[in-house]
């Protein structure tokens, strides 16, 4: 029998396209006349079945370390507004966090009464970042000698 009429009754047997039948000895392969003789083949190893083929995620890998390290991000990749990407509630909660943290690590360091009126400019929006924090405390000599 021709080899591609031995592919097609393979791949009915088989389940699975032509394109993934392999046929590993084609001398032994013309010998075939049924679907019995395709099942003996196949267990022989003279019809191989070829793996599927998938989408490789290899690009899609190098896409998303690409935007870890901060690419990819520009503003033709940018949907929806600026406070959509993050909110601005969002953005003074941690501002405020990071302020109150190094407030509370500096306590001991500084004079009496100091700590609660810092707390207080903190949360009324005084300071923009935790190094104006600690210049606002060097330049009024909150600290303790």
């Amino acid at each position: 029998m021709k080899l591609d009429k031995v592919k097609s009754l393979a791949s009915k047997v088989m389940n699975i396209g032509e394109k993934r039948i392999k046929i590993a000895h084609p001398e032994e392969a013309r010998e075939i006349m049924t679907r019995q003789d395709v099942k003996e083949k196949i267990q022989q190893g003279a019809i191989v079945k070829k793996p599927k083929k998938g989408t490789s995620r290899g690009r899609a890998r190098k896409k998303k370390q690409q935007k870890k390290e901060g690419k990819r991000k520009g503003k033709g990749k940018r949907k929806g507004a600026k406070g959509a990407r993050s909110k601005s509630k969002d953005e003074w909660m941690e501002k405020v966090r990071a302020q109150r943290k190094k407030l509370k690590k500096i306590k001991p360091q500084l004079k009496q009464g100091a700590y609660q009126d810092l707390y207080k400019k903190i949360k009324g929006n005084t300071f923009k970042s935790k190094k104006q924090l600690m210049n606002y405390i060097k330049q009024n000599d909150l600290k303790k000698e």
